[in-house]
């Protein structure tokens, strides 16, 4: 397949100067386009209910809610390292859809680059065996998927939600692709890959989060919640994350969830409640 290469635009690392203006408008623009259709399709099956197109590949997702939202909401699921299918997102993903129906909410449970669905179904890509996986090309996946459907859908707000390696990823999505995004909710993020991978094996291939924030819009807005059982991914990772987002004037939080673990952390009820404060009123 072909990969659409913008130099200076799409596939930059952080630099210490903000983009001008100009510059983000061309980005919209360049994006608008993507969404568009205007390069040769990499996913024809794509139908916005089960599939839609990324960049390279096609990514499988599922629908719930508004069928003309106010609000997008996109859950990003965990890395899985145990194997299996990626599954349990759809479940939170339609309950956002319903807690939130009458403010006119669309939920997404969208698989990452190479990740199956119980039924064998697989999203194009890699994630590398569950492993090392937070990389600019998958990254670069997810941005597309969600610019096509904001372009399809028109809401006025779109908002990730990710647990996990979901979180990490819409991290950087947030530095990378900044206008992709209005909001996040980040659960059990390991937002600082140096500090989270210290004294194991280093993710050389990976992108760290915290690296990203000089580039998040400072209008975004973004809630961070980590278990205060989660003795993975430490609630340090996230707050240090949230504390930098902070001294640039960005309005970002950090809860910490009293009797939650890793795995259960996206399942408590304070998640929804940070989505529902996020969401377009």
């Amino acid at each position: 397949m072909r990969r659409c290469s913008w130099p200076g635009l799409i596939g930059t690392r952080p630099h210490r100067n903000p983009p001008s203006p100009a510059r983000w408008l061309l980005a919209g623009l360049i994006a608008t386009a993507l969404a568009a259709g205007t390069t040769r399709a990499a996913c024809p099956e794509a139908d916005f209910e089960t599939r839609v197109e990324g960049l390279e590949h096609c990514l499988l997702m599922k629908r719930y809610g508004a069928a003309h939202p106010r609000t997008l909401v996109v859950w990003l699921h965990a890395d899985l390292p145990g194997g299996g299918p990626a599954e349990y997102h759809a479940s939170l993903a339609r309950e956002t859809a319903e807690r939130f129906a009458s403010r006119q909410v669309m939920s997404v449970a969208l698989l990452r680059p190479g990740y199956p669905d119980a039924r064998g179904n697989v999203s194009g890509g890699s994630h590398m065996g569950r492993s090392d996986h937070y990389t600019l090309a998958n990254v670069d996946e997810l941005a597309s998927a969600i610019e096509r459907l904001r372009a399809r859908f028109n809401p006025a707000s779109v908002v990730a939600v990710g647990h996990a390696g979901g979180a990490a990823s819409a991290a950087i999505l947030l530095g990378r692709h900044p206008r992709a995004l209005d909001a996040a909710v980040l659960v059990a993020c390991p937002c600082d890959l140096v500090v989270w991978r210290m004294g194991r094996r280093y993710w050389g291939r990976s992108e760290n989060p915290i690296r990203w924030t000089p580039q998040v819009r400072r209008e975004s807005r973004v809630i961070a919640l980590t278990g205060a059982r989660d003795f993975n991914t430490s609630p340090e990772l996230a707050q240090s994350y949230i504390d930098v987002l902070r001294t640039r004037g960005i309005e970002a939080h950090f809860r910490l969830l009293d009797s939650a673990d890793h795995d259960g952390a996206a399942r408590a009820p304070e998640v929804q409640g940070a989505i529902g404060q996020l969401i377009e009123r």
